[in-house]
């Protein structure tokens, strides 16, 4: 299916996570979604209080929690998660603890979840399961816990390890979720014809730092 700039634009979360990323460019990025009306921006919660007070209500702020490993205690992940809804954020992208899922304890990554969905209450969360660093039967299993938790979405990839969002895994994701939660494509999305072909395969956004750029030329 071929989408307008508009229609695409309106599913990506504008993407900024570099650790060097200073508030001049986060500030930029801001600016960006708000002139091409983007899903969201997606920034790390240092800078979610600044990015809240300029946006003002007028673009989402999403930002990533537990980010980019996943391997701290639930404890902090909800504490970090809980600050940046108090200082603004409207969505919070939470990585998953990949160890506890690799031994099988998933009572424990699903209460993982579970905890940090109610420390952002009414907000959004998507859940990232860093697919590249998954099996198969481990995916699968994800796209059941993932819902079960009561998150938003179910999210492929933080763009930080070995490899980001395919055409298989939001595939995979679509067949196994069967509409329990969204889905988020992340992580290596560089061509318009990508963002299209992961939106007919069943994503709801786009994460990527990319799309801007793309779609408009700037």
């Amino acid at each position: 299916m071929k989408y307008t700039r508009e229609q695409l634009l309106a599913r990506v979360d504008h993407t900024l996570l570099k650790p060097e990323a200073a508030w001049p460019q986060v500030r930029a990025l801001c600016g960006e979604a708000l002139r091409w009306h983007t899903a969201s921006v997606c920034i790390n919660t240092c800078y979610v209080r600044q990015a809240a007070e300029y946006l003002a209500g007028r673009v989402p702020v999403c930002c990533v929690v537990g980010f980019p490993l996943g391997a701290m205690d639930t404890a902090s992940k909800c504490f970090e998660a809980r600050t940046a809804v108090q200082n603004g954020a409207d969505e919070v992208d939470m990585v998953i603890n990949i160890g506890r899922l690799k031994n099988k304890e998933h009572d424990a990554v699903r209460a993982d979840i579970a905890a940090v969905k109610q420390a952002v209450g009414d907000k959004i969360l998507k859940v990232i399961i860093e697919t590249c660093l998954l099996t198969e039967e481990e995916k699968v299993k994800m796209c059941d816990i993932v819902p079960e938790a009561g998150a938003d979405y179910i999210k492929t990839s933080t763009g930080f390890s070995t490899g980001g969002a395919t055409f298989h895994d939001v595939a995979l994701f679509a067949r196994h979720v069967a509409g329990r939660c969204k889905i988020k494509a992340a992580g290596g999305i560089s061509t318009v014809e990508d963002m299209e072909k992961f939106l007919d395969l069943g994503a709801d956004r786009l994460g990527t730092s990319r799309a801007v750029r793309l779609l408009t030329g700037e």
